[in-house]
């Protein structure tokens, strides 16, 4: 049976039960980057192999998004947010029990970050925009981001703590039992879009566009596909520090800590970022927002690479980065919903999140590679560099429009 569409709640509330699940699952798979070197020591399987691991997981984190918002789309968001929940405390749980890369893969790449996609940005920001006003829905979204932000600010000291308390893989199971947090989100945000979606077309006497169709007209619309190459940018960059900031911060000589304080350092200003991009989609055009934020990442990388390496630099250039790290969800999601409105919205972001996790994979994999290849990350950073260049200038020509009401309805 599916779940009601036509119940209500604050807004507040919507606000507080996305972002918080939002920060729990986003802080909880963050963190992962600082067992990297404890998983290699522990497991013996190479830096390469376990970055196969989390790199898949980034991939199957996007993969899962279009089929979650499609599913949280029909038979309801709460469903699916409590089972990704559920599946992200079970992956993580059980990660210092592997000993092989595919049981990691299995762990980390299939049912934690399978469950963070299923609770994840898309079926979040979907449902925000279906419960919260139309007028409210940039600063809305902002909100919702800010609260992944705050979970990884959150989380990673908390992981940093837990190792020097309990070891490695307690802290890691202590991570999985924390995510349950999450769980009462479901039954805030229970409903689905298409269900309301129907019932405005039907008292307007028009057809609602099906699943297939939907997919169909987003992937002819040359605005969505280079949207889409922009978020494919954003999640190499973002897969990449997640992922291997604490074996930057390593290789740069620093104190371990300060890899821990780097990724919060991000956490703590991506809630500014987000905040700020938020309150700006309302006022600037999305696509300029965008290639500002890829073109203030290009330039940070650039300064970075050039100036010592002291601890100081490094949390000013988490910081910088903090800014940019998912600023470019609320835009990104706002260009979605402006050119295809809420119906099929979870659906059509999944697939825009799905491509962002495709550079993540790359990112998160690359990295590894490069490093085992070459004993440092110069290459991936010039990728780095080279790769905002290109989506700061991708979104320009990305048209801010609603499409014609006669492309919007069934034949």
């Amino acid at each position: 049976m599916n779940e009601t569409p036509l119940r209500r709640h604050a807004p507040w509330l919507v606000l507080l039960a996305a972002a918080g699940a939002f920060a729990l699952t986003m802080g909880v798979r963050q963190t992962m980057g600082l067992f990297l070197s404890a998983l290699n020591t522990s497991t013996a399987l190479g830096i390469g192999s376990i970055s196969l691991a989390f790199a898949f997981g980034q991939l199957w984190w996007g993969l899962t998004q279009p089929f979650a918002g499609a599913v949280a789309d029909r038979i309801g968001t709460g469903r699916v947010v409590f089972l990704g929940v559920l599946l992200v405390a079970i992956g993580t749980l059980i990660t210092p029990l592997m000993t092989s890369t595919a049981g990691l893969i299995l762990a980390i790449g299939v049912l934690a970050a399978g469950g963070a996609g299923m609770a994840g940005p898309s079926v979040l920001m979907a449902a925000t925009t279906r419960l919260v006003p139309a007028g409210k829905r940039g600063l809305a979204t902002g909100l919702v981001n800010a609260g992944g932000s705050f979970g990884q600010f959150a989380m990673a000291p908390i992981a940093v703590g837990l190792t020097a308390a309990v070891g490695w893989a307690g802290a890691m199971q202590w991570l999985g039992v924390l995510v349950l947090l999450a769980l009462p989100a479901a039954w805030v945000l229970k409903g689905n879009s298409n269900a309301m979606a129907a019932a405005s077309a039907a008292a307007s006497g028009t057809k609602p566009l099906s699943a297939r169709q939907a997919i169909g007209q987003a992937l002819a619309t040359h605005s969505y596909r280079y949207l889409s190459l922009g978020f494919l940018v954003c999640g190499f960059h973002v897969a990449f520090l997640a992922t291997h900031l604490p074996g930057v911060v390593a290789a740069c000589g620093l104190p371990a800590e300060v890899g821990g304080w780097a990724l919060a350092m991000i956490g703590l200003f991506n809630i500014v970022g987000s905040l700020a991009m938020g309150w700006a989609v309302g006022r600037w055009r999305m696509k300029s927002l965008l290639s500002l934020v890829y073109a203030t990442r290009g330039i940070a990388v650039l300064v970075f690479l050039l100036a010592p390496k002291t601890t100081v630099v490094m949390l000013v250039f988490a910081a910088v980065m903090g800014v940019t790290f998912l600023s470019t969800v609320p835009p990104t999601a706002g260009l979605v919903a402006k050119m295809f409105g809420p119906a099929n919205m979870a659906m059509l972001f999944g697939i825009v999140m799905l491509a962002h996790q495709v550079g993540g994979f790359l990112g998160a994999y690359l990295g590894g590679y490069v490093f085992q290849a070459t004993g440092n990350y110069d290459i991936v950073w010039y990728i780095d560099i080279a790769l905002a260049a290109g989506a700061a200038l991708v979104h320009l020509p990305i048209r801010e429009a609603r499409l014609a009401r006669a492309k919007l309805v069934a034949a």
